[in-house]
């Protein structure tokens, strides 16, 4: 697998159909392995794909047949939207959930009833998908990031502060694969200078800041429901708040301007910025019955997740993300680790990933070193946005976003998705077998 693959890509490949192999074979990483790799003419450790994603049954075709039948497939009088706003925010412990057509549109509609516009700046993490950045963007508004901490490769926290400027409007923390920022010191940062919270909590299900769900300690949480996502229904956002003249305003925000209504369709205007970015009633009624398993689904990768860790632990040359103390549950939408080439006779990353996904284990090797200046230039370069950021803009943005943690990072990283971690103990044997092969061979693999 190349090193250029995309993620959504990446976890859908990982997710391709077949039910999960269970070996009866009991392995212990502190263990040598003698068997050769399959990329050396070996057997590889899985002969079958992991756990097909996304699972479902007759509940969900009960639910999307009742939409269907129903005629009632938007969501302006229908029950489906509603019925999920009210569950989801009752499971997350929010005050209000308004959903949207995607995770995209959920930071984007939390960032315009907010009033960020053009020339504000919101300080986010490079190391994200695009959408945290282009929904920024989408107002005009300029991504100002904070380097990573290699460790959790989540933002450092310890520097968003000094990021900080009069332009400032909102700090958007990205709780990157399931596992939390450290939002003690991200709240403290927000209410020493006044600035609202949005989290991007798109990969973040269920994940926990000291006993409290991700998504709601900011003063918007977004989600994403996308089809890799934990909790999905192929294209679908949500967001979370419990501020409620906040909550009108996203509303409204995300449906033309017209604000919530209990006996027909309102045609009052609200005078915002907005647009359609409803979520349809087929998407409510599966988010509905897919919700039955995530609490169930949630516990067992996180399970496999600590155990895949003690494993791992008995390898050199991996590093899985570590979590802040604070962070009481990782939701394992990805399973991220950093490579040590030097620890695997200086076997190449794209070498080792290939090795791996020859043995049976999907895996690939995350987002990719961006040169966000130059992507920042060429996307603002038209006449309009050039009156927003004259040129000099860019040459100040420059000397203030120094990434040298995120670009080390975007060299490390070998990800695992989501699907990997649902099946059994068995399987996670397997994938550090596989490991322990490669580890053993890698002055070989490197040769070919």
């Amino acid at each position: 697998m190349g090193e250029k693959l995309n993620r959504r890509h990446f976890i859908a490949a990982a997710a391709a159909a077949g039910a999960a192999l269970h070996s009866s074979r009991k392995v212990f990483a502190a263990e040598k392995s003698s068997a050769k790799p399959a990329l050396l003419g070996g057997t590889p450790v899985r002969q079958g794909a992991f756990s097909r994603w996304p699972i479902m049954d007759e509940r969900e075709d009960k639910a999307m047949l009742e939409v269907l039948h129903s005629g009632q497939w938007f969501r302006g009088g229908a029950p489906k939207v509603t019925a999920f706003e009210n569950s989801f925010a009752e499971m997350m412990g929010a005050k209000h959930c308004i959903a949207t057509n995607g995770g995209t549109t959920a930071l984007i509609t939390s960032l315009g009833a907010l009033g960020i516009g053009p020339g504000d700046e919101v300080i986010v993490t490079p190391y994200t998908f695009i959408a945290s950045v282009t929904s920024i963007m989408f107002h005009f508004a300029l991504p100002i990031f904070v380097d990573i901490d290699l460790e959790t490769f989540q933002i450092d926290a310890r520097k968003i502060e000094s990021a900080v400027t009069e332009r400032t409007r909102a700090i958007m923390p990205v709780h990157i694969g399931g596992n939390v920022c450290d939002m003690d010191a991200i709240m403290a940062v927000a209410e020493k200078r006044g600035l609202p919270i949005i989290e991007d909590a798109c990969q973040a299900h269920l994940a926990e800041w000291r006993g409290k769900k991700a998504g709601t300690l900011g003063t918007t949480g977004c989600f994403s429901f996308q089809v890799t996502k934990n909790l999905c229904s192929g294209e679908g956002g949500a967001i979370l708040t419990d501020e409620d003249s906040l909550a009108e305003k996203l509303y409204a925000f995300h449906n033309n301007c017209r604000g919530r209504s209990t006996t027909g369709y309102l045609f009052r205007y609200m005078p915002t910025r907005a647009a359609n970015f409803r979520m349809t009633e087929f998407q409510g009624a599966l988010l509905s019955a897919q919700m039955t398993r995530l609490e169930e689904q949630s516990n067992r990768r996180n399970e496999n997740a600590k155990y895949l860790t003690e494993l791992l632990r008995e390898i050199p040359g991996l590093m899985p993300a570590k979590m802040y103390e604070g962070c009481t549950r990782n939701a394992w939408h990805l399973y991220m680790m950093r490579y040590r080439a030097e620890e695997f006779a200086g076997l190449p990353r794209a070498k080792f990933m290939a090795a791996l996904n020859a043995e049976g284990v999907p895996c690939g090797g995350g987002y990719e070193t961006l040169d966000w200046k130059a992507y920042l230039e060429e996307a603002f370069s038209t006449p309009a946005a050039r009156r927003v950021f004259p040129e000099r803009t860019f040459v100040e943005w420059g000397e203030r976003c120094r990434l040298p943690e995120y670009e080390k990072l975007c060299q490390e990283t070998v990800w695992l998705g989501q699907t990997t971690l649902l099946g059994t103990r068995q399987d996670m044997e397997q994938i550090a077998e596989a490991v322990r092969k490669i580890h053993a061979f890698a002055a070989e693999l490197a040769k070919t």
